[in-house]
């Protein structure tokens, strides 16, 4: 860097000796050359040279002298004289910040600064987005309202960290608005949130600090809209960095603006009803006839008075409780009263007796109205305590409108912004409050109402089922000759309000109600516009939007107006209501409760009596609290001459989420509906959510079934951007195969079926009522069997509805899985049982077909049995026989083995008789003692087999034909002879 400074001199010196050698010029004038500063070197240093204004114009350039160190810098207010190289104020009717820049005139883009638009789709490359730009304004710089990106960038080099500031006016959540900054590697520096925060009514202030170095900073914006409305831009003005390394000269304040002292780091505004050129040090009052809104570099001349410079209220109740029609003029005025043709204001009407306070106050002493005390109610005159058995209903009611309430505010949005400070918007009338003339019929004329917070009664906070906190309902009338139009928001008060609902030209007097589910949701405001096209002279002033009352319930702070019946009040001894036991309701008049029928809930707002008293829908069970009907997942249907069918939806029960097809906008960005859903389940279930996630402060909705849009992601830094979330049904109706319940229908047709298996219908149904649907939203999942369908939110919307519903009221869900099947039981398979071979027979079980169920009882196993075949008869017949034979031929043995020994042992006692004739052997003798034929058998057994015993009794056969078988005895009794005889 030294070097390179050394040749930068010597590339000077020789330019001047070239310059003073080459031509006889003029010696140069201080008018003729201006001081830069050349590069910083690597210690910091730097000289200041002489660079001529126009090339070879005169001669005699000041010599280069050493600079100041590159870190000096001046304060706010002063600049650096590069003669004296010393800092000097800047003079009056001027300002300077110092080390910094400044933009607070966008006659034109300001040097350096950069806009392009892109497309915010990829997929949508045919949007032509080249005029997406930024657009100077003036005063400001306004971003694009189409749905393209759109980017100003400004690149600026600091020498030392510091800040850069702006102020934004970002109206619409319709339109995303970020600002980031990159460094000199294109990389994004962090900081709190790059997503910008949406105004109120006024100009927001923004600051972040800046890092040493090359900064490139970018705002960049994107409008959406489903509905096709205009979206109305962001707005930039007074865009400061400090940090560069210095400013030579001060800047001249702009017109409307002026500095009276010397060394001023900023101009200040010129009130209303003066003005100022450009470098001006005082600020110049506007002649009589002539006007100047705050800012201004010109005055104008008043207009004549007209009936839209006037506007109609009621004074407040005096001391004597009296009030009085007055006609006030537009403040600030600006027409003339004096000028041809203008009208008078009208004289004030005469005093009237002031109606009652609003609900929930009573009249003091003093004619003013003030609110009840904790436990008391009032309908405006005054406070009385509650019956027993009945506690205070807390919110705010407004029907009366002598003053504007303390909570409630109007204030007026131009459409072309200026700091115009004109408040009148909406005003008090006595029974209503309406929208007074505007400026310009573009103008919002806008009314806002702030709570606290909400907090449910005692007999509602505990297991409440609908997550709803409270509800505000509001009577309304638009009286229109043009394309005027009503909005409703709610959100949070600081940052975001999220159009509810929208009503477009003449409504005749009617009611609305919304539910409130969050806590969150903090601030409501009404918003008229006359129309959309600017006109240079009002045409529409008389075109009014009326509000006629207002009821907000639940709310921390708010008064009673009525008592209700506790009989949902928990058991708190700490509170005043003498409540019914859950599930009874009180009898009017008589303070008794009563049980309500069974498997019946009791909704609050229902009447008191029996009338409080809802029975639950089929196959609904009512739950602990008595608040509302839920289902177990469980099902039992009974078709015509089949087993009773059972289901179980368990698996389906936790929250689901799917999107419809791919939808376009007129301009062709590309977004799509989101459904969450959560079929069913008892006490402690998660609900179904959806949110609004475009600001810090998201919006939140629960209950069965809801929807949001979902916006592709390349408009913001997250994966997708959802918005427009609402309940489409927060209570369970019941759960049937009928195509109607309730007057809500689900016709066949939207999911034609050849099944012979019934569908099963879950209804559900939203209490918020909107303009179109005046029964509330209502939505039916029909749950068809699928066995093949393994997926668990494969659900679908109807061919002919592709956005869910065909009347934008009744939303109609089909979802088909294996889990939508009844419980398999022993009827749903058969079995085969196979021939017998080899001795086995096998029995085998399958499904019916076509399958129509899931789960339950399993396919039980093959079995396998012994079996007996033709053959196994044929060999077991024969196997008999033999056996038979056998045992025939055994026994004919043994008989007449016994025919012989009776024989035998009769010849034995015919020989033993002696020889005479008829004479047998005396018992003594010849008698067969017990045991001798045992005893032979088994010695003829043991000794002798059948066969040798055969061919004995052949050989031992007498000459007279008998056998002849000695027996034990007789064979004694000849040994005992012989012994004789031989003695």
């Amino acid at each position: 860097m030294q070097h390179r400074g050394l040749i930068h001199l010597s590339h000077v010196s020789l330019w001047l000796l070239f310059a003073q050698t080459s031509a006889d010029l003029p010696l140069c004038k201080e008018s003729d050359y201006h001081f830069e500063y050349t590069e910083c070197d690597v210690l910091g240093s730097r000289w200041r040279v002489a660079v001529p204004n126009k090339a070879n114009a005169c001669t005699g350039l000041p010599d280069p002298v050493k600079g100041t160190q590159c870190t000096f810098s001046c304060s706010e207010g002063e600049f650096l004289d590069m003669q004296s190289q010393e800092c000097q104020k800047c003079a009056a009717g001027t300002y300077s910040l110092g080390t910094g820049v400044a933009f607070d005139v966008w006659d034109s883009l300001p040097t350096g600064f950069i806009t392009y638009g892109v497309s915010s789709n990829n997929e949508d490359s045919h949007i032509n987005c080249y005029n997406s730009t930024w657009t100077p304004k003036g005063d400001y710089v306004a971003s694009n309202t189409d749905e393209c990106s759109s980017v100003l960038s400004y690149a600026v080099s600091l020498k030392k960290p510091g800040i850069v500031t702006y102020e934004y006016f970002y109206p619409d959540t319709n339109i995303y608005f970020e600002f980031f900054i990159q460094n000199d590697q294109c990389q994004s520096t962090e900081s709190e949130s790059r997503w910008m925060k949406t105004s109120e009514d006024k100009w927001s202030k923004y600051q972040v600090e800046l890092k040493k170095g090359n900064n490139v900073l970018y705002w960049r914006t994107t409008a959406y809209s489903v509905l096709g409305d205009a979206v109305k831009p962001v707005l930039l003005r007074d865009i400061s960095i400090s940090g560069v390394a210095y400013t030579s000269e001060c800047f001249h304040c702009k017109p409307g603006t002026h500095s009276a002292k010397p060394g001023s780091a900023r101009c200040a505004t010129c009130p209303a009803n003066t003005y100022s050129t450009k470098g001006a040090t005082v600020c110049h009052q506007c002649e009589q006839d002539q006007y100047a809104e705050a800012g201004s570099g010109i005055c104008k001349p008043r207009p004549a008075c007209t009936n839209s410079d006037y506007f109609y209220t009621h004074t407040p109740c005096d001391s004597e409780g009296k009030t009085q029609l007055m006609y006030k003029w537009i403040e600030p005025k600006i027409c003339n009263e004096t000028t041809e043709g203008s009208v008078m204001l009208p004289a004030s009407g005469e005093k009237q007796t002031c109606p009652p306070c609003n609900p929930g106050f009573f009249v003091t002493n003093s004619s003013t109205c003030e609110p009840c005390s904790s436990g008391l109610y009032s309908n405006g005159t005054a406070c009385d305590e509650c019956p027993v058995g009945t506690e205070p209903v807390l919110g705010l009611e407004y029907k009366w409108w002598n003053t504007m309430p303390s909570n409630m505010k109007s204030f007026i949005l131009r459409q072309r912004f200026s700091d115009y400070d004109h408040n009148t918007a909406w005003e008090v009338a006595g029974d209503y409050v309406y929208t007074t003339p505007g400026d310009e019929d573009t103008d919002l004329l806008m009314l806002t109402l702030s709570v606290p917070g909400y907090r449910l009664p005692e007999s509602l906070a505990k297991d409440s089922e609908r997550g709803e906190l409270s509800q505000i309902t509001f009577v309304f009338e638009t009286v229109c000759t043009a394309d005027c139009r009503l909005y409703f928001q709610a959100g949070n008060n600081l940052w975001n309000k999220n159009v509810v609902e929208q009503w477009k030209g003449s409504n005749s007097k009617q009611s609305y109600t919304y539910l409130v589910q969050s806590n969150s949701t903090v601030s409501f405001r009404w918003s008229f516009q006359r129309t959309e096209t600017f006109l240079t002279e009002r045409k529409y002033s008389g075109d009014i939007a009326k509000i006629y009352s207002i009821h907000l319930t639940n709310v921390i702070g708010g008064v009673a107006s009525q008592c209700r019946h506790c009989a949902l009040s928990t058991d708190n001894t700490d509170s005043a209501c003498v409540p019914c036991p859950p599930g009874h309701y009180m009898v009017n008049g008589t303070g008794q409760c009563m049980r309500c029928s069974q498997n019946s809930y009791i909704r609050a707002e229902q009447p008191v009596g029996e009338a409080a008293c809802i029975q639950c829908g089929p196959n609904t069970e009512r739950n602990e609290a008595y608040s509302a009907c839920l289902s177990d997942c469980t099902l039992g249907v009974q078709m015509r001459g089949q087993p009773l069918l059972h289901y179980d939806f368990s698996p389906l029960a936790n929250v689901t989420g799917f999107n419809s097809g791919s939808r376009f906008t007129n301009k062709g960005l590309k977004y799509f509906q989101h459904f969450n859903v959560t079929l069913c389940g008892k006490e402690g279930r998660l609900p179904a959510t959806c949110v609004e996630n475009v600001t810090d402060s998201a919006t939140m909705v629960k209950g069965y079934v809801c929807q949001s849009t979902i916006v592709p992601s390349e408009i913001r830094s997250q994966s997708v951007v959802s918005s427009q979330p609402f309940v489409i049904g927060d209570s369970l109706i019941g759960v049937t195969t009928d195509t109607a319940l309730s007057g809500i229908s689900s016709p066949q047709w939207l999911f034609p079926s050849e099944s012979s298996l019934p569908d099963v219908i879950f209804y559900y149904k939203s209490s918020k009522v909107t303009q179109a649907c005046k029964q509330g939203r209502s939505a039916t999942i029909r749950l068809r069997c699928e066995p093949t369908v393994t997926a668990k939110d494969h659900i679908t919307l109807p061919s002919n509805c592709s956005e869910g519903t065909c009347d934008g009221c009744v939303f109609h869900l089909l979802w088909q899985s294996q889990h939508a099947c009844p419980l398999c039981t022993k009827n749903h398979y058969r079995e085969i049982v196979s021939a017998c071979l080899q001795g086995i027979q096998k029995t085998t079980y399958v499904w019916q077909q076509p399958l129509q169920c899931f789960g339950g009882e399993s396919l039980p196993a093959q079995k396998v049995n012994a079996c007996v075949s033709l053959d196994f008869w044929l060999k077991f017949g024969v196997t008999t026989g033999i056996i038979a034979a056998l045992l025939l031929i055994s026994v004919s043995c043994y008989f007449w083995k016994k025919t012989r020994k009776l024989q035998y042992k009769y010849s034995k006692l015919v020989m033993t008789s002696g020889g005479k004739e008829c004479e047998l052997p005396t018992a003594d003798s010849c008698a067969i003692m017990e045991g001798e034929d045992a005893e032979d058998d088994l010695m003829d057994l043991t000794k002798k087999s059948f066969f040798t015993k055969m061919k004995s009794f052949s050989r031992e056969r007498s000459s007279d034909g008998f056998d002849s078988v000695p027996l034990k005895s007789s064979s004694r009794f000849q040994r005992e002879d012989s012994d004789s005889d031989d003695s």
